[in-house]
């Protein structure tokens, strides 16, 4: 009886942690922004490469 209050009190713990995190932050958006524009601006250079090697 113990062990099921204990399992239920992480699950619980759990549920709440995923419920109160589910917020962006701007540096959140400002850091996935930058990786998007890291990708697409590499990625014409990465095609490229691609092409002339193969």
């Amino acid at each position: 009886m113990n062990s099921h209050s204990k399992v239920a009190s992480h699950y619980d713990a759990g549920q709440q942690s995923f419920t109160t995190e589910q917020n962006f932050t701007t540096a959140d958006i400002l850091w996935a922004v930058g990786i998007w524009s890291v990708i697409l601006t590499l990625s014409p250079v990465i095609v490229f490469y691609m092409l002339m090697v193969a």
